[in-house]
């Protein structure tokens, strides 16, 4: 990872992957030819890139969503840029949210979906919300598993967020209040203004987090 030391080191899961030993920090200009996952990435990462994973592993960026305008990521650059498709965050911070992935969310999403889920696993081990990645997200990686190529798994997220939107739109119908959780919000890893950081949150909304979130007890 390139790591620029933008989250708290307490909370930040790049830095706990770190100190267990199991990712290497990158230097800013440092060449990496694996798969980057990186919103500079113009196609998603799927099974057709497990050749260049197996030779070169898989990086990504540790920063904030909010100062990405601040990561020079044309020195961090690779011939392997890659964004991930639609998944749902199951760390503490943003449990719940639509492509709000931590890192080693990413790091884990990328193994998954690229056919090395021993490694996706090892990974999220150390964590103990991290079970609960699979378990929320096994529908969605098991279809991404099935594709073939980048193209096959951009069109496989159209199909599944159509049919989330079509889902949303019949429970707003057959509720008395119309109101409900819109998962369809933009993919923030397309964009350089972000709405929070990956690892961060207001303390308020993490507070109040807090109690619904059955993984705050581990």
């Amino acid at each position: 990872m390139w790591d620029f030391d933008h989250c708290d080191p307490r909370r930040c899961s790049g830095k706990k992957l770190a100190r267990q030993g199991l990712i290497q920090s990158l230097r800013v200009g440092q060449k990496f030819r694996g798969v980057v996952v990186s919103p500079k990435g113009t196609q998603p990462v799927s099974p057709a890139d497990r050749d260049i994973v197996a030779q070169n592993g898989v990086a990504v960026v540790e920063c904030s969503w909010a100062r990405l305008e601040e990561v020079p990521f044309g020195r961090i650059a690779s011939p392997h840029e890659r964004l991930l498709p639609y998944l749902v965050a199951t760390n503490p911070v943003n449990y719940g949210k639509p492509w709000r992935l931590n890192c080693v969310e990413a790091l884990a999403a990328a193994f998954y979906i690229t056919g090395f889920d021993s490694y996706a696993e090892r990974l999220l081990s150390g964590f103990g919300w991290g079970h609960s990645f699979w378990e929320v997200n096994k529908h969605l990686l098991e279809q991404y598993k099935t594709c073939e190529s980048a193209e096959a798994v951009s069109a496989m997220q159209e199909k599944i967020l159509a049919d989330l939107e079509t889902s949303y739109e019949e429970s707003r119908r057959t509720t008395d209040d119309g109101e409900g959780q819109d998962l369809l919000v933009p993919n923030p890893n397309r964009h350089y203004v972000p709405e929070s950081s990956s690892e961060e949150e207001e303390e308020e909304e993490e507070e109040a987090e807090e109690d619904a979130n059955p993984n705050r007890t581990h």
